[in-house]
Formats: structure tokens, sequence, C-alpha cells
């Protein structure tokens, strides 16, 4: 009867740290404060469009958003939109002290329900002037900036964006509206 007690902690131990239980990582903390709450009850701070917002390595600058495109590029080479295309033109800086890629697949917008829209980086290709834009890495203290493609239905209207250094940061918010 022993034994068994002794697997059966075992493997709740075992289970608890699979899913974080004794974990390190202090990305969120849950300590308390003098007031009493967790610090992770505190609302993230919103960014607005102009405003600069700070994740990772970045700092975004969403310049204007635009929905309600139903083709990006040429008549002759192009992308057509299976709803509607929202482009969002973004200043991204470099604000670490290496070279950092922004990812266009790792930006994320948000309708007013909370359904999530990747970004169309097959889009992002006619909709930026200069293709590479995005594709290289941004040295620190340099910025570039370009547009962001969202193909989102009809009759959707975004009204949020979720912007990251990396896909495994935490990520940043701005309100489009």
């Amino acid at each position: 009867m022993r034994k068994t007690t002794t697997i059966a902690l075992l493997a709740t131990a075992v289970v608890a740290l699979g899913c974080g239980a004794g974990s390190t990582d202090n990305t969120s903390s849950s300590s308390n404060d003098a007031g009493g709450t967790k610090s992770e009850d505190k609302p993230a701070k919103v960014a607005k469009v102009g405003e600069p917002a700070r994740d990772g390595k970045f700092e975004f600058t969403v310049k204007s958003s635009k929905c309600g495109v139903a083709k990006i590029g040429t008549d002759v080479i192009g992308a057509k939109a299976q709803g509607q295309f929202c482009l969002v033109t973004v200043n991204v800086k470099n604000i670490g002290k290496e070279a950092q890629m922004f990812d266009g697949s790792s930006q994320k917008a948000y309708a007013a329900d909370g359904t999530e829209y990747s970004a169309d980086t097959g889009a992002a290709i006619y909709a930026n002037k200069n293709a590479e834009t995005f594709l290289n890495d941004i040295n620190p203290g340099n910025q570039v900036n370009g547009v962001v493609v969202f193909d989102i239905p009809k009759n959707v209207k975004l009204t949020k964006l979720e912007l990251h250094d990396s896909m495994f940061s935490g990520g940043v918010t701005v309100a489009l509206s």
C-alpha cells in the first residue's frame, strides 16, 4: 500500500511540473503587492494608432489601417482577397543590441468579438513596394516602414492588433478604434 502511495505522489509531481508548477519562468509575475492584488491582474497598456508600443527588441508605431481592399498588386500579378484585405502600415524600430528579423506571420489582428486573424504574408509581398522590407534583419537603431496585410471577412471590422518581435514574445496591443 505504501509503494502505491509513493508512486501516485511521484506521478502527481511529474504532472504538476509538466503543467508549469515550479517553473522559473518570470514572464508574468504573480507576487502580491502592498494592496494584496496580483501584479498579473493589472491591465496591460494598450497603445493607439500613432503611439509607439514596445515588445521585446522592437518598438512598433502603427501609422494607419485601411480595410475594404479587394485586390493588391497589378492587373498582371497580385493577390485577390477571400473577403477583404486590411492593410496596416507600421513602423518597426529595433531598440535592442543585435539584429532582429521582423516576421509578419507573427502579427495578429482581432475583431470586437475576439476572433483572431493571422497576417497574409503572401499578399504582403504585393502591398510593400520594397518586398524585402520585412524579410531582412533590422539592425540595432534602424527602422523600417511596411504594410502588414490581413484577409478578413467582408462584414468584419478589426478593433485591435497584437504585435510581436518574434513568434515567442508576449506581444503588445494596439487599438485600432
